[in-house]
């Protein structure tokens, strides 16, 4: 009897997500004994955040920041983080270019597109405080299907995007914008998106995990190896109307194929360092607090993140 599975995904269906449908389409998981039924969260009109779903048993695996690890963790929650989909971080703070907002100094007082994901306004304070502002802006909640269309009729005035989605959406329609990197405002950001579960289910299902990561990360490969062909194999097998421009699907699949691997060839390894910078930066601008609000002042990364179910994964895998 196969072992279910159920992902939920962070966002609609997108090229981050590639290596998943294509796993699936050719019957990788099925071959490994694994049922996959991966939901994306439009299909609930967006209720439930993915780590909520795990949370809750609602989903075995889930897409998510690494942010939301944090999160639960220091709620007393034990989310583990067992791979990154990208080796490191493409995403960015945007601004149109015709707004005028050149810094993000200069989005103080202005409208920000927000996800209402935990820490995610604190970030944003930051990076504006870091290039000397004040840090005040108002925060818009709003499901992502929505954040494109209200930044270009200037609903809000910045947003946090996939320079890999909506940067490679934005070229194709000639929308010219502004990108504010983290790591050029002394923002150490970890990994997202990542794949998350529970310790609990992760400890009972360690085998069915590791055979899932190991059809997963020859899914990645071969969207490397051939990302127009990964494309219509995503486009196919997701059959959502977000993916309906070929051309746009392509030229994304492209551009995210060279993020998918780290250094050493592998896919979904993460560094300790990376998870330590992230969290220590969080602490030092008491961002961390427990499920009495109190401060925390220190926080075990290796409860966090683990490589184990990657080990046996090798750097070079064919179908």
């Amino acid at each position: 009897m196969n072992t279910s599975i159920r992902l939920a995904l962070d966002r609609t269906p997108n090229t981050n997500h590639t290596g998943f449908y294509i796993a699936l389409a050719k019957g990788a998981y099925e071959k490994a004994g694994l049922d996959v039924q991966i939901i994306s969260p439009d299909q609930e009109n967006y209720q439930t955040m993915p780590a909520r779903r795990v949370a809750q048993n609602d989903a075995h695996l889930a897409i998510t920041p690494s942010e939301s690890v944090i999160s639960y963790q220091t709620n007393g929650v034990p989310l583990v983080a067992v791979a990154t989909l990208l080796a490191r971080d493409i995403s960015a703070i945007v601004t149109l270019k015709e707004s005028g907002i050149n810094r993000p100094n200069e989005l103080d007082g202005k409208v920000y597109a927000s996800y209402g994901a935990r820490y995610e306004e604190d970030l944003i304070r930051q990076l504006i405080q870091n290039d000397g502002g004040r840090g005040q802006f108002v925060a818009h909640k709003m499901s992502w299907s929505g954040i494109w269309k209200a930044l270009q009729t200037r609903e809000v005035d910045a947003a946090w995007f996939w320079l890999t989605w909506e940067g490679v959406r934005a070229d194709i329609e000639g929308v010219e914008l502004n990108q504010f990197l983290f790591d050029e405002y002394e923002i150490p950001y970890s990994y997202n998106p990542v794949l998350t579960g529970h310790r609990d289910w992760i400890s009972k299902n360690g085998d069915a995990l590791r055979h899932f990561l190991e059809a997963t990360a020859a899914g990645f490969r071969y969207a490397i190896k051939n990302p127009d062909e990964a494309a219509r194999i995503l486009m196919k097998t997701a059959n959502h109307p977000t993916l309906a421009n070929r051309n746009f699907v392509e030229q994304s699949q492209q551009m995210v194929a060279g993020y998918y691997l780290g250094g050493d060839g592998h896919w979904g390894y993460m560094h300790r360092s990376i998870w330590l910078s992230f969290v220590n930066w969080m602490i030092r601008n008491r961002m961390l607090t427990n499920k009495e609000g109190e401060p925390i002042q220190q926080l075990d990364v290796d409860t966090l993140f683990t490589n184990e179910y990657l080990e046996g994964v090798p750097a070079l895998m064919r179908w």
